[in-house]
C-alpha cells in the first residue's frame, strides 16, 4: 500500500458484506485507501472472519464491559487511533455513536443506512417502507452525528419498491446498491471530491 493512502477503519455488528464491498473495490483498484482495522460489538460477526482472512487487525469490544455508552466509544477511539485511522466507516454497525466517537473524528463518521434518509431512520428501514406503501426506496451514505440516521447526505441510490415485493426481498435489492454506493462515497470522501462549506453555523456537504 502507497503511504499517502487514507487509513480508514470500519465498524460493523454482522455479517460484513459492505466491509466485502469495500475490499472487492479496493482489489478492483476503484478504491484506493488501507483498512486498518476492522471493528466489532459483536464476538462472532461475519464481518471479523472476512478482515482475518485478509490478515487485516480484528478488535471485537464487548459492550457490556463499559458502564456507558460514552465508555464503549472511547475505548473504540483508543483502537482506532492505535492503528493510525484517519476516517471511520460504518457498516452494518447496530449501535448509535456518541460525542466520544465523533469528536475525535470531526466530519470524518460516515454510515451506510438502507433508505432514502431523512425517510425511515432506525431499525427495520425496509419494513417501515413496505408499510408505508411507498413506490421508491433506496440507501443512503450520510456523515454521522448523534441523531439516529441523521446528518449531512453525501450521496444516495433509488431502489423501486415492486409488487409482491417481501422485506427480504426488498433488502436483496437494496443491498446490492448499498455495495455500489459505499465505496464510491469513500473514494469520494478519500480524494477530497466533497467539500464542507459554512453556511452560517450549520455545515453543509458538497459533491
Amino acid at each position: 500500500m502507497s503511504e499517502s493512502m487514507s487509513v480508514i477503519g470500519v465498524i460493523a455488528s454482522g455479517r460484513g458484506s459492505n466491509l466485502q464491498a469495500i475490499f472487492d473495490a479496493i482489489d478492483a483498484k476503484t478504491l484506493s485507501v488501507q483498512v486498518g482495522v476492522v471493528m466489532s460489538d459483536k464476538k462472532d460477526a461475519e464481518a471479523l472472519a472476512r478482515a482475518q482472512i485478509r490478515q487485516i487487525p480484528t478488535v471485537f469490544l464487548d459492550p457490556k464491559a463499559y458502564p456507558d455508552r460514552p465508555s464503549y466509544d472511547t475505548a473504540v477511539v483508543h483502537v482506532l487511533l492505535e492503528h493510525c485511522v484517519q476516517f471511520v466507516v460504518l457498516a452494518g454497525y447496530m449501535r448509535i455513536v456518541t460525542k466520544a466517537l465523533l469528536d475525535p473524528f470531526p466530519n470524518k463518521v460516515i454510515n451506510i443506512h438502507p433508505s432514502l434518509l431523512p425517510s425511515f431512520p432506525g431499525m427495520h428501514a425496509q419494513r417501515q417502507a413496505l408499510v408505508a406503501g411507498v413506490k421508491i426506496s433506496g440507501c443512503t451514505v450520510h456523515f454521522v452525528d448523534e441523531a439516529v440516521d441523521h446528518g449531512p447526505i453525501i450521496s444516495q441510490a433509488a431502489v423501486p419498491v415492486l409488487d409482491g415485493d417481501t422485506e427480504q426481498s426488498l433488502t436483496a435489492r437494496i443491498l446490492v446498491e448499498e455495495h455500489r454506493l459505499l465505496p464510491m462515497a469513500i473514494s469520494l470522501y478519500t480524494s477530497s471530491q466533497i467539500k464542507s462549506i459554512q453556511n452560517g453555523k450549520k455545515e453543509r456537504f458538497m459533491l
